[in-house]
């Protein structure tokens, strides 16, 4: 191949994998997210995230509640972010915050279950045990890593948010806070009971499906390598999202001035293109056949409550700020991502199969790094990377840098890394991620051993001595971080 084909060939690879993530995953799953962040910047006081996330809450409370929060939550890590992004500028510590952000896309309820039916219960288990007690021990070491910027952050955030009232949260916040989250997981659960059509409706477009072949050879398509392609619903998705993006910009931008016509178009795109995204579209010869699905009918609901909320239960002022403040999350945090998503789709096409078995085919060190390189340069959405791990299986690589993988590839996706330096600092970002690569890398080589027959009891004392040396450090850094007080107290 030569030089100008290749880079044809990783272009379209880019612009392929960006244009599927953005029909595929944008709408149903990361919208939602932004909305969710403004409205816990916006609408819920600083005292009621600090009392269970607070940096001065207790950690046996905080860190098991970011965990359970993160738990129930079926996303990915770009998902996550803009999640993650909004509990931290409402004053969670960084450590709780962290571990919200490493449990969620790792171990959450619906990845484990598929993780289990797919590639086995014992990889789902040490999926969940591992990224809980990682989850947690990162979170402690980012907590003391960073004391001092976590102070100076929590004194930030009280300041900014000192107007609003400490009375904690109100029903309403609450309610319009859940039905958002309610609508994020009725888009991203993979039920039957949502994706499931109950009725058609045959619109009769000629040449639906002589399009639909034009796609398929413009996007690369390949099930067996995590390529989704891009459908007629897709470009009309894009094309939808394009002009949500075009409204909000005029809208939204300077909604402190007051409500424009371009806010309520922007508003009302928003509810359509979520009601599109939620339908089944095929193209069919005799046109194109639309399925209502129970995902569209959750959604229709839940957009209805919205509304109704926000028509006669929020002030305009809180409107305003919700608003402003959603879209401030998208500004700082969409351009990364789609800059991430397009690197990810060109480093694909440079990744060889056959790399596979000869890099991580036994459970050695520089096995399980590859597992965890894979991850960061071969990110798939949620629930993606249990079927892309089974292809790893099918083409040589061991479980225990298979295990490193599904660990690391939910955690440190590239464009999930770009983001969060955005909102943390590099300084933060890369000790993160050189944390997560390090657990994750662990834990391969502790499951792999056990794999490779080694006996649980002394896979347990490894895991206990690797735990125990995580605690002495953690220890010593904390009386660190001690000395240095009483040596700043005394100098007062």
């Amino acid at each position: 191949m030569d030089v100008a084909a290749f880079l044809v060939n990783a272009t379209r690879g880019g612009l392929g994998n960006l244009a599927a993530y953005l029909a595929a995953h944008v709408l149903l799953c990361l919208l939602p997210a932004f909305y969710i962040a403004g409205a816990m910047t916006a609408l819920i006081p600083k005292e009621s995230v600090t009392r269970f996330l607070g940096r001065d809450t207790r950690r046996a409370v905080s860190y098991p509640a970011a965990a359970l929060a993160g738990g129930l939550l079926a996303v990915c890590s770009c998902t996550i972010v803009p999640l993650f992004a909004g509990i931290y500028k409402k004053g969670a510590g960084i450590g709780p915050a962290i571990t919200f952000l490493f449990f969620a896309p790792a171990a959450n309820i619906l990845a484990l279950v598929y993780t289990g039916s797919v590639l086995g219960v014992d990889l789902a288990l040490a999926r969940l045990f591992l990224s809980l007690a990682f989850g947690i021990g990162i979170g402690l070491i980012m907590a003391l890593s960073f004391r001092a910027d976590d102070a100076a952050h929590d004194a930030a955030t009280s300041q900014m948010f000192a107007a609003q009232s400490d009375k904690g949260m109100s029903r309403t916040a609450l309610i319009f806070l859940l039905t958002w989250v309610a609508l994020l997981l009725v888009g991203t659960l993979k039920l039957d009971i949502f994706t499931g059509s109950h009725f058609y409706v045959n619109l009769p477009l000629a040449r639906a499906q002589e399009f639909q072949a034009l796609l398929d050879r413009l996007v690369p398509f390949d099930a067996g390598k995590g390529e989704e392609g891009v459908s007629l619903q897709g470009v009309l998705l894009i094309l939808l999202l394009a002009a949500i993006g075009l409204a909000s910009w005029r809208g939204f931008e300077r909604i402190h001035d007051g409500f424009s016509a371009w806010t309520r178009a922007a508003i009302g795109l928003i509810g359509v293109t979520l009601l599109v995204a939620a339908m089944n579209m095929q193209a069919t010869p005799a046109g194109l056949r639309v399925g209502f699905t129970g995902k569209f009918f959750g959604v229709l609901f839940a957009l209805a409550v919205l509304f109704e909320i926000g028509r006669v239960y929020l002030t305009e002022d809180e409107l305003r700020d919700w608003l402003w403040e959603s879209w401030r999350f998208v500004k700082q945090i969409f351009p990364l991502l789609v800059v991430g998503v397009f690197l990810v789709g060109v480093i694909r096409v440079l990744i060889r199969p056959e790399w596979i078995e000869s890099l991580a085919g036994s459970n050695t060190l520089l096995g399980n790094l590859t597992g965890v390189g894979f991850g960061v340069f071969m990110y798939f959405p949620t629930l993606v990377e249990v079927p892309i791990a089974q292809l790893f299986l099918s083409l040589g690589m061991h479980r225990g840098p298979l295990l490193a993988y599904l660990m690391a590839d939910p955690e440190l996706s590239l464009q999930s890394i770009l983001i969060l330096s955005a909102i943390i600092g590099k300084l933060k970002t890369w000790t993160y991620v050189v944390w997560v690569a390090l657990f994750s890398t662990m834990a391969g080589l502790i499951y792999g051993a056990w794999v490779d027959g080694m006996s649980l009891g002394l896979v347990a004392i490894y895991l206990g001595l690797f735990l125990t040396l995580l605690t002495l450090a953690l220890w010593l850094v904390s009386q660190r971080n001690h000395q240095q007080d009483d040596k700043q107290a005394q100098t007062l």
